[in-house]
């Protein structure tokens, strides 16, 4: 079982959670996104290397009063690798700039007083500069039930399937859960401070109405296809590690929110393929620092 978690950064995935849309009925839109710097982490077998990932994302959203919410999903991402030294990986170069590009229709329904059903199709490409757009697409689905238990709980499965380049396709088992425990504190999964795949858990506090500090971790990758001209063409470059993150976020007013976002990156792993998924060299590198600025909107 995975829990669909409230986020980190880079170019990423949608979840369940973050289809919740504003109660107003008609048509708004939305806007988020930031910029994360990862500081340099040494790789276990030579070199270092450190990132900045630039993601953005919107839409429109149509709402009905409490029944129905549809919208349409726009994201861009950029990973900015920058790799360095004598030795190992890092004097490789193995790969630069990685973009994502990613749509989806996630869509919110109340099948009854205490029942809401999501689904959320989605279509992306992620790949190097320079590889072909037809072989970096992937595309999938999430879509499953929430059941509201009071006024403070609301937990529920579903279920993602999902393509990967190369790779066989995730059928991943799926559980949001929002709970409000006090006042003040709350424990969430979906929406967070990023956009790439993974499930993690997020713990807020809000002492006082602008202000809110979280805690929280997660499960994160990028897979992408490498340029066709590189090193290894058409090959595959994968990145996974567990951030733990807190961050203090302040609303100026109840639709626009920013936050700065700190922490440490885990289990940090490389890899590289050819372009039929078999592994040329995998990489562990040390704990990476990061720290970040992010922003989202209604309108």
């Amino acid at each position: 079982m995975v829990l669909i978690f409230s986020p980190t950064f880079s170019s990423g995935e949608e979840t369940p959670d973050r289809y919740r849309t504003d109660p107003r009925v008609g048509w708004s839109a939305f806007s988020r996104g930031g910029l994360v710097h990862q500081f340099d982490a040494d790789i276990d077998n030579g070199g270092s290397f450190s990132a900045d990932r630039l993601f953005i994302q919107g839409g429109p959203v149509y709402a009905t009063k409490g029944e129905l919410s549809l919208s349409l999903s726009i994201g861009y991402g950029l990973d900015d690798y920058d790799f360095s030294g004598d030795s190992g990986l890092g004097s490789q170069n193995p790969w630069e700039d990685v973009h994502t590009l990613r749509f989806s229709m996630p869509l919110r329904w109340k099948v009854s007083e205490k029942w809401t059903g999501f689904a959320a199709p989605t279509l992306r490409f992620t790949g190097e500069n320079g590889a072909d757009f037809n072989d970096g697409i992937t595309g999938g689905a999430y879509a499953g039930f929430s059941y509201r238990y009071s006024d403070h709980l609301s937990i529920g499965p579903g279920f993602g399937i999902l393509t990967q380049l190369e790779d066989s396709t995730r059928v991943i088992p799926v559980l949001v859960i929002k709970w409000d425990i006090t006042d003040t504190l709350s424990l969430s999964t979906g929406r967070g401070i990023g956009a790439t795949l993974g499930p993690g858990l997020t713990f807020a506090w809000k002492p006082s109405s602008p202000w809110t500090f979280t805690v929280g971790g997660r499960y994160e990758r990028l897979r992408f296809r490498l340029a066709d001209d590189g090193a290894i063409p058409n090959g595959i470059g994968d990145d996974r590690s567990f951030p733990v993150f807190g961050g203090i976020e302040y609303s100026f007013t109840p639709m626009f929110r920013i936050s700065a976002v700190g922490g440490f990156e885990f289990g940090g792993e490389l890899r590289l393929e050819d372009e039929d998924g078999n592994e040329i060299i995998e990489e562990k590198y040390d704990p990476a620092g990061f720290f970040g600025i992010v922003f989202s909107a209604r309108f």
